[in-house]
């Protein structure tokens, strides 16, 4: 089947698990208290706070709201409050060269490549849209934003359900069966290949170094590089 565009995950895909889990949640962990004490009443932060107060019965004291928050991180909670503040905290971290975002080599290179051919590129990511620019903006590898055509996040839906697929579908605005997804996480890749998605299992033995092969790729083409991803 022909790809026209390909949908990629972040996290375990073009990225390393662990960058995210050991270097971006410990910070915005960290940085949380300071963070809401600064800029807690500027209305695109008081947006997400007061969702969160919300949801936990109407809380009226920040402090209480970061304790959640904080949980929630400590729980890789995919909520998209939690993923727009990280987003913010984050975007100060890159700005003061805290850190650079990690990207494999492999995809840096492949997705340079697939653009130079005329191929469009998306994101789809359990990280909010802002952040996403933020991660490929300030990668190892540079700035990679310019290489890619749209963004979406949970805000599409999330990420093991079929609809969230046909909504990003709906908005590149090619057929299903011409867009190739790229996830280390084998049920959303059951959910894209429901909506219609050519899929790939990306399995990096940094990532995962027991191999995932037979029954548990459930069928999707699998590959341990984005070298190895076949686009034509």
């Amino acid at each position: 089947m022909t790809i026209r565009a390909i949908l990629t995950d972040i996290e375990g895909t073009t990225s390393s698990i662990s960058f995210v889990k050991d270097v971006l949640f410990p910070y915005a962990r960290r940085a949380l208290p300071r963070f809401v004490a600064a800029r807690g009443k500027e209305p695109g932060v008081r947006k997400w706070l007061d969702v969160v107060a919300t949801e936990n019965g109407g809380m009226c004291q920040d402090a209480m709201i970061v304790e959640v928050l904080q949980g929630w991180i400590d729980e890789d909670r995919k909520h998209t409050a939690l993923k727009a503040l990280q987003g913010m905290i984050w975007a100060d971290g890159y700005k003061s060269a805290d850190f650079t975002a990690h990207i494999y080599p492999d995809a840096a290179q492949s997705l340079r490549d697939w653009h130079a051919a005329g191929l469009p590129l998306y994101v789809y990511s359990s990280g909010s849209v802002p952040a996403q620019r933020l991660f490929f903006g300030h990668s190892d590898a540079g700035d990679l934003t310019s290489l890619f055509s749209g963004w979406y996040d949970t805000e599409m839906g999330g990420k093991r359900e079929a609809q969230s697929y046909r909504n990003i579908v709906d908005a590149i605005g090619l057929p299903a069966g011409d867009i190739l997804f790229l996830s280390d996480v084998v049920e959303e890749l059951d959910a894209a290949r429901e909506a219609g998605l050519q899929t790939a299992l990306i399995d990096r033995l940094d990532d995962y170094p027991t191999p995932r092969t037979g029954e548990a790729t459930h069928g999707h083409v699998r590959v341990e590089t984005f070298a190895s991803v076949m686009v034509r």
